[in-house]
């Protein structure tokens, strides 16, 4: 379990060092809860805000600050999940979860020494198996209750006392909540190949795409792969999932045709290899994969511009 922090003990003040140091661990939870960095931070922001607001004696009553603030950004997020449901069906498209880059690469596309800005936001991401796009695609058909229900108590070790706190049920529905996220996970999600298989794979994929050798990525792929971009309405893209090996590299090639000049790079995904798409220096399109038995089964493709913020920074910098 990830333990909130507690004020010093034989304190009544609340230190401040151990309010703004639940920053991180807030980051991390409201992401994996809503699949938005831009979201994420809004969330967080509001839970600041809110302790902000109360007096400094109704700050000192408060036993926990970290579990306070845990429990606050928890209710945020599952509000901004209800009203995320209707917005996301007015999107245009598909809607993808908004990639991240690894905190390695953030830093070195930044400033090319290795530093970085501390308060960038991609940074306070721990990168592991909750981020990989394959697993934020299934918390998208979750509930929210059951998503935020699954998140707090299977990622981050919340017993269900606190998560029932935070989503407003007893302890007993929060644990057949998060049963009820298992079996969804464990029915969508195939056997995960090893990341060093991973990168191979997306080496070649990488390789027949720029020599447009639609045999080679027919080959790459499995017969029932599914490729779903998502611009948001914002840029050109499919609108609809593309399925079928055949189909999606015939697609593929027609987007080399359309666009030349463009860019591929192999960076980190959400924790996964993956690839890059670059224009005149300008990040266009970050590609998460997902693998089975050697062969491509799923491509997810974010074209749209506002969930490329972090990575249009590495390209700048």
């Amino acid at each position: 379990m990830s333990t909130p922090s507690e004020a010093g003990h034989g304190r009544l003040e609340p230190d401040l060092s151990v309010v703004v140091g639940e920053r991180r661990q807030l980051i991390n939870l409201a992401y994996r809860l809503l699949g938005s960095l831009a979201e994420a931070e809004d969330a967080v922001q509001e839970t600041y805000t809110r302790w902000y607001a109360m007096s400094r004696q109704q700050q000192e009553a408060i036993e926990s600050p970290g579990a306070w603030l845990t429990t606050v950004a928890g209710r945020i997020c599952l509000d901004v999940l209800g009203s995320a449901r209707a917005r996301r069906e007015r999107y245009v498209g598909a809607w993808i979860p908004e990639p991240l880059p690894d905190r390695t690469e953030w830093f070195s596309g930044r400033a090319g020494d290795g530093s970085g800005d501390p308060d960038d936001p991609a940074d306070r991401i721990t990168l592991d198996e909750s981020v990989n796009m394959a697993f934020l695609v299934v918390l998208e058909s979750m509930t929210p209750a059951e998503r935020v229900a699954f998140i707090l108590h299977d990622v981050f070790r919340y017993p269900f006392p606190e998560v029932a706190g935070i989503v407003g049920r007893t302890p007993a529905a929060c644990r057949q909540l998060a049963s009820s996220a298992r079996r969804r996970m464990r029915a969508a999600q195939a056997p995960a190949t090893a990341t060093a298989g991973q990168a191979g794979l997306v080496r070649e994929f990488k390789k027949a795409w720029e020599a447009k050798d639609i045999k080679a990525l027919v080959g790459l792929l499995d017969p029932d792969a599914t490729m779903t971009a998502d611009g948001g309405g914002l840029v050109g893209t499919i609108l609809r999932p593309v399925e079928g090996s055949e189909q999606i590299a015939q697609y593929l090639i027609h987007i080399a045709d359309k666009a030349p000049g463009l860019t591929l790079l192999e960076r980190t995904v959400n924790g996964r290899p993956g690839l890059v798409a670059q224009h005149s220096g300008v990040t266009v399109t970050v590609a998460a994969f997902s693998l089975t038995d050697d062969r491509i089964t799923r491509i997810w493709a974010v074209r749209n511009p506002e969930k490329l913020r972090p990575w249009t920074e590495i390209t700048r910098n």
